[in-house]
């Protein structure tokens, strides 16, 4: 519990065997009221390591891709009555000990939605971020706030947290179940006129951190600019695109 509402962490978790006891190690269990795992048919030992440490895990089968992942996340979560559902990659590529520090921005009602950002500290290459990803997160966050008319340092951290209120407003079992879901979520809290804050958090690459490689790194950043060139068109109000149209419309009622 946090200022009197209840914590669940999410883990969307694949072949996260060799990280999950650090990040678990690291997690604030004096705030944290329920942690749920999601495995994505992962073939090492991630569920039975998941399982001797007491956390929920659901199993998909098959692989079904990490927005999935994600949807199946959030709506556990919500089924177990979270107020705040923080994202926490079981890969520890984000430190979890900040899980205090970003619920924190949401129970106290200043934002809805809290982004964990890599860029702010100005410390990603420094961490390891490889220079490639960090010249084309730079490009993208500049054309994203163009389009989007926001001023975030980034938008493509996995480390996120989120009221139970934006979760229920938003349509985001409507959106990709491959990585662009994450970045589909951000631009349409953003349209929807949702307050969304950044705190800054290290960047830490390493061996066993997940990361996707360069051919699918091009088609997700071309995914994000069609995302967000769909914002601006529901910005103008003129053309809705569907993955919009509810929270533009949200926005107008705002």
């Amino acid at each position: 519990m946090l200022d009197g509402r209840r914590i669940v962490v999410v883990m969307p978790a694949f072949r996260a065997g060799r990280t999950l006891e650090a990040t678990m190690r690291d997690l604030p269990k004096d705030v944290v009221d329920d942690i749920v795992l999601v495995d994505d048919a992962s073939d090492d030992d991630t569920v039975a390591i998941a399982r001797s440490l007491g956390l929920t895990v659901l199993l998909h089968p098959m692989n079904r891709g990490y927005g999935a992942n994600q949807k199946t996340c959030y709506r556990e979560a919500l089924e177990r009555g979270a107020d705040v559902v923080v994202m926490v990659h079981p890969d520890y590529q984000y430190d979890p000990r900040l899980v205090t520090a970003m619920a924190g921005m949401v129970t106290s009602g200043v934002y809805e939605f809290v982004l964990g950002s890599r860029i702010l500290g100005g410390g990603a290459l420094a961490g390891g971020m490889p220079w490639w990803k960090y010249a084309a997160n730079r490009a993208l966050t500049l054309a994203q706030n163009l389009l989007l008319g926001a001023k975030m340092s980034e938008y493509h951290s996995g480390y996120r947290a989120y009221s139970r209120a934006l979760l229920e407003a938003l349509p985001w079992a409507e959106n990709s179940d491959d990585f662009v879901f994450d970045n589909e979520l951000l631009a349409q809290a953003i349209v929807g006129g949702h307050r969304v804050g950044e705190i800054s958090v290290p960047t830490r690459y390493f061996a066993d951190a997940s990361s996707i490689g360069f051919a699918r790194s091009v088609r997700y950043g071309v995914g994000v600019l069609g995302v967000s060139l769909q914002g601006a068109l529901a910005r103008t109000g003129f053309h809705v695109p569907a993955r919009f149209r509810n929270v533009a419309a949200r926005r107008t009622v705002r």
